[in-house]
């Protein structure tokens, strides 16, 4: 029997992915959600059997505070295995936070549930953007652009002001007119 830390029963085989959903996820495609894991999971090179909860906010504030000691509620917590016994490790994602941030963002609440489990599995490939100079956003870029993705969790967070609306196409900034000038009888 393997264990990984939030879901201690049996496994499946080697590879394997399983997604687990404690809250209301309608509108959430599962199979389009697993086969964007198969595919991320490739191309970082994760190996092993991955669970993704989808849950609250109320239970990801109880993760946070029991594993980070953070009270606080966050979008993706990442549990890499302590060991390599067939298990990668396990991701947990705020349902609600990613459905806020979708619409705030102006991005499908799918697309927002898959920049998370991205972000999330490149923390079980053992990456920090807390600690790696950039690697990880860089790595997360490049992916999220391979895999179809508006953009990396990392970079959004950076220029990300809370309750703002972003548009999908920066704004074009408008030209100022020139100065009207005063003209003067007679003169050309």
């Amino acid at each position: 029997m393997k264990a990984a830390l939030l879901f201690p029963f049996d496994t499946q085989p080697q590879n394997t992915q399983l997604i687990i959903t404690r809250t209301r996820a309608t509108g959430l495609d599962m199979r389009s959600l697993a086969r964007f894991m198969s595919r991320a999971r490739r191309q970082i090179g994760v190996k092993g059997e991955v669970n993704v909860l989808l849950t609250s906010s109320a239970e990801m504030r109880r993760l946070n505070l029991q594993y980070r000691k953070k009270n606080a509620p966050t979008d993706v917590l990442s549990f890499p295995a302590p060991e390599s016994n067939g298990l990668a490790g396990d991701i947990a994602i705020s349902l609600d936070i990613a459905r806020r941030s979708s619409e705030e963002r102006n991005e499908t609440w799918e697309d927002e549930v898959r920049i998370l489990i991205l972000h999330g599995l490149l923390h079980l490939a053992g990456y920090d953007h807390e600690k790696d100079n950039g690697v990880m956003e860089r790595n997360e870029q490049r992916l999220r652009t391979s895999l179809g993705l508006s953009s990396s969790l990392i970079e959004r967070n950076q220029n990300f002001k809370p309750g703002k609306r972003m548009s999908k196409k920066p704004q074009r900034r408008q030209r100022p007119s020139p100065p009207k000038t005063k003209s003067k009888a007679g003169q050309l």
